[in-house]
C-alpha cells in the first residue's frame, strides 16, 4: 500500500447480492433474528470513488441516483467516517468526497447500500494508507454498521449466520445464470419486511426453529447444477414480501411461465431473481419479463463474483520539470 499522502483517489468496484437460501430464525435479545442464508454475489455493480477534500460529501451517480440519500445517513458515508475514527493516534486524516455510480437496485434486497459500505470501507483504508487495519478489523467495523457488509467484503458464495455477518465460504465452482425483476417505484424497509414476517408467524402460530443451512442446496452448489439449486431456493420473508406487494407475486408467476427453473423474492426484496439454465435462457426471459410481465427494470446477472476490489488507485503526476537552462553564448552581431 503506498503512502496516503501519494494518492489522489481510490476507486472500487463492488457487487450486489441475493439470498439462494434464507432461513429466519426466533427473534434475539438484541432485536436481529436468528439467521442462516446462503449469500450468492452477483455481476450488478456499484463503483465506489473516494478522494480528498475539504469536507466530507457524497455525490451518486446512474439510474437509481435519486434513491439514495447524500446526507449524513448514508452508509458509505457513515463507514467512512467510522474508519477515520481507527486511524493511528497522531496521524493526518484527510476528509473525503464519496462518488458513487449506483447500478444496484436501491431498496431492492440486493445489499446496494450495504455494497457502497464495503467499497468505501476499502477504499478509504487504500486512501489514508492505513496499512494497520487488517481485513478482519475492516470485515468487524463492516459487520457492527450492516449484516451483509462483510459477505459483501468476500463475494464469491457464503453462509451467513448469526444475524448474517458471521462468514463462511462455500465451495462452489462453474457460473449461474439469473434475470433479475426490480419494479418501478418499489422499494421495501428491511425492518417493515421482518416485522410483517413476524406478524405472519404470529398469525398463523409458527413455532419458529433454529435455523440450519440446506444440505441438499450445499451439494447442489459444489457441483453448480442449476435445475437442482432451483429446487432448493428458499426465503422465509418471500411471504411478508408479497403481502406489503402484492405485485411480487404476478412476477413469480410470469417467471415461472416463462420458463424460468426457479425465482424468488431476493432477501427482503421487492427485486425477484430468477435462474436460468444459460445466457441464452436469460436473454429469453428477460424479453419475455419486458413484454408479459409487470413493469419493472430487466436485469441480467452472472454470479458468484468476487466482493470488493480496488479498480483504479491513481497517483497524480509529478509536477512539470522546467527545462534546464541552456549555455549562454555571445549574442550574434
Amino acid at each position: 500500500m503506498r503512502a496516503a499522502e501519494a494518492i489522489d483517489v481510490v476507486t472500487c468496484r463492488v457487487p450486489g447480492k441475493i439470498n439462494l437460501d434464507l432461513n429466519v430464525g426466533p427473534l434475539r435479545e438484541d432485536g436481529f433474528h436468528e439467521l442462516s442464508t446462503v449469500y450468492h454475489a452477483v455481476s450488478i455493480y456499484d463503483r465506489v470513488s473516494v478522494q480528498p477534500a475539504d469536507d466530507w460529501s457524497v455525490v451518486v451517480t446512474g439510474p437509481y441516483a435519486d434513491r439514495v440519500p447524500t446526507d449524513d445517513t448514508n452508509l458509505a458515508l457513515v463507514a467512512a467516517k467510522t474508519l477515520a475514527r481507527r486511524r493511528p493516534r497522531g496521524s493526518r486524516l484527510v476528509p473525503v468526497t464519496i462518488e458513487i455510480d449506483k447500478q444496484i437496485p436501491v431498496a431492492g434486497g440486493m445489499a446496494g447500500g450495504s455494497a457502497d459500505a464495503a467499497a468505501a470501507l476499502l477504499a478509504c483504508r487504500e486512501l489514508w494508507g492505513m496499512d494497520n487495519v487488517e481485513n478482519d478489523l475492516l470485515e468487524h467495523i463492516g459487520a457492527s454498521l450492516g449484516s451483509d457488509i462483510p459477505f459483501l467484503m468476500h463475494g464469491g458464495t457464503a453462509i451467513g449466520t448469526g444475524r448474517g455477518e458471521q462468514i463462511t465460504p462455500v465451495l462452489a465452482r462453474g457460473e449461474l445464470h439469473w434475470v433479475l425483476w426490480a419494479g418501478e417505484g418499489l422499494a421495501l424497509s428491511t425492518p417493515t419486511v421482518y416485522a410483517e414476517c413476524d406478524r405472519l408467524r404470529e398469525e398463523a402460530g409458527i413455532e419458529v426453529p433454529d435455523p440450519e443451512p440446506n444440505g441438499e442446496l450445499m451439494t447442489a452448489l459444489r457441483r453448480m447444477d442449476a435445475e437442482e439449486v432451483a429446487k432448493h431456493l428458499r426465503n422465509d420473508l418471500q411471504d411478508a414480501a408479497i403481502s406489503l406487494q402484492p405485485v411480487l407475486a404476478e412476477v413469480l408467476e410470469a417467471g415461472s411461465e416463462l420458463g424460468a427453473l426457479g425465482g424468488l423474492v431476493s432477501g427482503s426484496g421487492p427485486t425477484v431473481a430468477f435462474l436460468v439454465g444459460s445466457q441464452a435462457e436469460a436473454i429469453d426471459l428477460s424479453v419475455g419479463l419486458a413484454a408479459n410481465g409487470p413493469v419493472g427494470d430487466i436485469l441480467r446477472a452472472t454470479g458468484p463474483v468476487p466482493g470488493t476490489q480496488i479498480v483504479q488507485n491513481r497517483v497524480p503526476p509529478p509536477p512539470p520539470v522546467p527545462p534546464r537552462p541552456g549555455p549562454v553564448g555571445p549574442v550574434p552581431g
